[in-house]
């Protein structure tokens, strides 16, 4: 297939830039693949989605405050740095601009959140084909140790906050009620909708809830630049899946019970370690690079719960594969539930409103 085939036209002011007021109070729109059908919920009438035995799965992992920012060493000058990846203690992969002043050898001051230098040098020591730079921090026993002290919520690019704005409210609500394995540099957002009270209330009807870890990347969210899906290059995501998880779904799958997966990116770890075990859940750790899209089989999730996805992301096509597994007319379908979605006034993207597909 190819990447134009999904691309679609949105708004900007559909663009969300703040949260609901309340986690619950997002919309919710469902789409039913087998008749095509719509319906226009609030996501606290999740629930009533639910049946007693569905076990929801959930992506325990936590945004850490991954933008920091410095000054060049020498001259002075100022950088924006992004953890991408940790390869070990104070070696990370980082998004940093402006980037052609980061050569190899550059050392950076890294300042606290007032500007004011800390002492921690990072020293830029690769750069890769995607232009990201290897830096090693010194002058700290783990720059992560420090990240909330020095570190800023790393929004993405399309949620707008002018200098100076406080960040209080996104560093609570750009991160789920549940996230407790520090690790992610952008939210799982499907999660987001949550509150403690509608996961009691979820349990209380019979339903079992699990949790796994998907450290999120920003290869999820990035815009496939190849013209076809199949020369894309998918990026890769540490995952670990637990004995208490794995088994919950196993049983679930064997007693024909529904497996509903919150996010994209636990749908990738359920599905990848399927994949790699014969259709069989075992607990375990690893990386994925599973890219899933149309006319792609699901072999563990029946139910998926999401957010609205950027036009031509590998996000927007794992959802298409969704809504006609095994064909490729799921496009149509997803694309005709975005134009929906649109007339009707919905909000897009991380702090947007959900989806829900079965």
């Amino acid at each position: 297939m190819r990447t134009a085939d999904f691309h679609y036209d949105l708004p900007p002011e559909l663009i969300a830039q703040h949260p609901a007021s309340q986690r619950d109070e997002s919309r919710l729109l469902i789409l039913r693949r087998a008749s095509g059908q719509i319906v226009h919920r609030r996501f606290r009438d999740f629930l009533e989605q639910l049946q007693p035995g569905d076990v929801l799965v959930l992506n325990n992992s936590r945004v850490i405050p991954a933008r920091l920012s410095g000054v060049n060493a020498r001259t002075g000058g100022r950088f924006e740095m992004l953890l991408l990846e940790e390869n070990a203690v104070n070696d990370w992969w980082v998004m940093l601009r402006p980037g052609k002043r980061a050569r190899e050898g550059a050392r950076i001051s890294v300042a606290d959140r007032s500007g004011q230098t800390t002492g921690i040098i990072a020293t830029v020591i690769a750069t890769n084909a995607e232009g990201h730079r290897r830096l090693s921090f010194s002058g700290t026993p783990e720059i992560k140790r420090d990240l909330d002290a020095l570190g800023e919520v790393p929004l993405p690019p399309y949620i707008l906050r002018r200098p100076g704005d406080k960040l209080d409210n996104d560093k609570e609500r750009y991160q789920t009620v549940f996230a407790t394995e520090a690790g992610s540099v952008a939210a799982p957002t499907a999660g987001l909708h949550f509150t403690p009270e509608l996961l009691a209330s979820i349990r209380a009807r019979g339903v079992e809830v699990h949790y796994l870890t998907l450290h999120v990347g920003l290869g999820t969210f990035a815009p496939v630049k190849t013209a076809t899906l199949a020369a894309h290059p998918m990026h890769a995501e540490r995952f670990v899946l637990s004995d208490t998880t794995a088994r919950a779904v196993n049983a679930a799958r064997h007693e024909s019970r529904r497996v509903i997966a919150a996010g994209t990116t636990t749908v990738r770890v359920l599905e990848s370690v399927a994949t790699a075990q014969q259709g069989r859940l075992v607990a375990g750790s690893g990386q994925t690079r599973l890219f899933i899209h149309p006319p792609y089989r699901f072999q563990v999730v029946d139910v998926l719960l999401t957010n609205f996805h950027l036009p031509c992301s590998t996000l927007l096509m794992l959802v298409s594969a969704f809504a006609a597994p095994g064909n490729t007319n799921g496009r149509d379908l997803v694309l005709r539930a975005y134009a929906e979605a649109i007339r009707e006034r919905y909000r897009f993207f991380s702090y947007g409103d959900a989806m829900l597909i079965g």
